[in-house]
């Protein structure tokens, strides 16, 4: 069985991304949790040596592989039913161009806008850098409705990794109550409704003693709730 390395689920968007790849795909994996900017992080981590940073995947063989983007590949070479790509060509080159531009973008919305699955404000102040990062993130997301010609609020028809990439962006949209347009908040009310987002984030809140880093002064509002899982 695979073991998988995450930090505080509250906050570790990548971790949020590593998990999504196993259990949004009915894969099995052992996971071990680390809080962050403690010492249970780099203790844990000598388990995973070379990985310096979470998530980090050991495979049944004992290989171990960090960063988000190579966990999804080495899972769909291993498991390819399981659908992690779209199987269309077009798709999945166009899911993978999605995936990696998220794992190496979108710094501006990263710093003003932590994940924390703990709070939801009523606005952030939104500047100009993360009003762009917005803008090209429903350009992208629009790109990928076109090429795939999806008919369900997923960007390829059927959940991918890259959905599992846009995930954490999913919950900074709706925690930090940012303005996207009516389709983009379909899509983000499809994350908020996932069965695999509901349990991650149920599990968070029991997590432990917030972290003070992610605190923020601006006016809250209650988490935006899903009617119904998607």
């Amino acid at each position: 069985m695979y073991d998988l390395l995450i930090g505080d689920r509250s906050y570790s968007s990548w971790s949020l991304r590593g998990w999504l790849l196993f259990d949004a795909f009915g894969i099995p994996v052992r996971r071990h949790t680390a809080r962050l900017y403690t010492d249970e992080l780099p203790r844990a981590l000598r388990d995973y040596a070379p990985a310096r940073t979470v998530p980090a995947m050991r495979t049944p063989e004992g290989a171990v592989i960090a960063e988000s983007l190579a966990i999804a590949e080495e899972l769909a070479s291993r498991h390819p039913g399981a659908g992690l790509w779209p199987a269309d060509p077009a798709a999945r080159a166009t899911a993978r161009m999605l995936a990696a531009g998220m794992h190496a973008g979108f710094a501006a919305l990263r710093e003003h806008c932590p994940m924390n699955l703990r709070v939801s404000y009523e606005s952030c102040d939104p500047p100009a850098p993360v009003l762009a990062d917005l803008a090209r993130l429903e350009e992208l997301w629009a790109h990928a409705r076109a090429v795939s010609g999806t008919k369900t609020p997923w960007l390829f028809g059927a959940y991918s990794a890259a959905d599992a990439f846009f995930a954490p962006v999913a919950a900074r949209i709706a925690g930090y109550n940012l303005p996207v347009g009516a389709e983009a908040m379909v899509y983000v009310a499809a994350h908020l409704a996932h069965p695999s987002f509901r349990r991650w984030r149920a599990a968070a809140l029991a997590d432990g003693a917030d972290q003070p880093l992610y605190r923020r002064d601006w006016p809250q509002r209650a988490w935006p709730e899903p009617a119904a899982p998607a």
